[in-house]
């Protein structure tokens, strides 16, 4: 496993250039993704919280199944649950394979929420492609994309090269 505080490659003269790219990366995706949250109000939620209804974005699933997913216990996530469950963002319904369990979904009011904040998102981040980029730059964007695609697809030696 390699040692997240050395710069894996030593010897190979790209090898900084490539961290500087990986960390300035890091921090700009951390950058875009509080901007788009700015976009699309979240309330009061909690990152729990939101955490849990981007899991449920993907299909229903146990109290179980999500503490597992967010590694905690299932106490912890059963509060989160509950929250939600107040504020009428998931239901419950029995587990056909097992009626002991509950799987919880996002209701159609919170669906419908999910929906207008990625529209947000799309309609800032179009509106400031549009206000800050040229034409070439925007197409640059595009090829840029298309690189993070790659770097996130499933890889048989885990991504790494």
């Amino acid at each position: 496993m390699n040692d997240p505080l050395n710069i894996p490659g030593a010897g190979d003269p790209d090898a900084p250039a490539v961290m500087a790219t990986a960390v300035e990366l890091r921090v700009v995706m951390g950058l875009l993704r509080r901007k788009l949250r700015e976009q699309a109000n979240v309330g009061d939620l909690t990152p729990s919280q939101i955490a849990v209804l981007r899991r449920l974005d993907g299909g229903p699933a146990t109290v179980t199944a999500l503490a597992k997913a967010e590694g905690v216990r299932s106490q912890s996530m059963g509060a989160t649950v509950a929250a939600l469950e107040a504020a009428g963002l998931v239901m419950g319904s029995p587990d056909p394979a097992d009626g002991r369990q509950t799987l919880w979904d996002l209701t159609p009011a919170c669906r419908e929420r999910v929906r207008v904040g990625r529209a947000l998102h799309e309609d800032w981040l179009f509106r400031a492609m549009r206000a800050r980029l040229t034409a070439t730059e925007r197409a640059e964007l595009g090829r840029a994309i298309d690189l993070l695609k790659r770097l996130v697809a499933d890889a048989p030696n885990g991504g790494a090269s």
